[in-house]
């Protein structure tokens, strides 16, 4: 939000619940994990913080000076992953381990443009490989043990804006321009 703030409703009765409010920039993304106990939260302060459900108290910030914002984060099928679509043409990977998320800092896929675009990543099911859609409208697929480009190619005439796999069909991926046009892919 603008304000600043992360604010949690009540959808039965409409009321808020709680407020998060220890960014210092416009809250990006909201990424639950831990069975939902926790959440991370992207900002444009070049922040992320983890959060318990209904505890306004961070529990951690990460705050690291190579780490730009990031306007979108994803979760990975087996819950041991988080990554993230930084300002600075890079995904950066985090690891959930003892229920933390610690940030990889030697770990990033590259080779894409996406600086000032909130690009969706995603996940194959088996883990295999990393998507995202960049500003000159391409889709890119990344090998995720060796993070190099395995496959591109143009997907749009505008910027790709989200690239996300079949949820119930593994070899079908579906992406989403700024064309105004939502393409499956086989």
């Amino acid at each position: 939000m603008q304000n600043k703030k992360i604010v949690q409703w009540d959808s039965r009765t409409g009321e808020i619940v709680q407020e998060y409010d220890r960014h210092l920039g416009p809250v990006n993304s909201i990424t639950f994990f831990d069975k939902n106990r926790r959440f991370a939260s992207t900002s444009d302060d070049k922040s992320i913080r983890i959060w318990e459900w209904e505890i306004p108290v961070d529990t951690k910030l990460i705050q690291n000076v190579g780490l730009h914002s990031i306007p979108t984060m994803n979760k990975s099928p087996n819950e041991k992953w988080v990554v993230g679509q930084s300002m600075d043409n890079r995904i950066v990977l985090f690891q959930l381990i003892d229920e933390k998320l610690r940030f990889a800092k030697k770990k990033a896929f590259r080779g894409h443009n996406s600086a000032g675009y909130a690009c969706v990543t995603d996940f194959s099911p088996d883990m295999s490989f990393l998507i995202s859609g960049d500003a000159d409208g391409k889709l890119f697929i990344w090998d995720w043990r060796t993070h190099k480009i395995v496959a591109r190619w143009k997907a749009h005439d505008n910027t790709c804006i989200s690239a996300r796999w079949h949820p119930h069909e593994k070899s079908k991926i579906l992406t989403a321009g700024w064309d105004s046009v939502i393409k499956m892919w086989a």
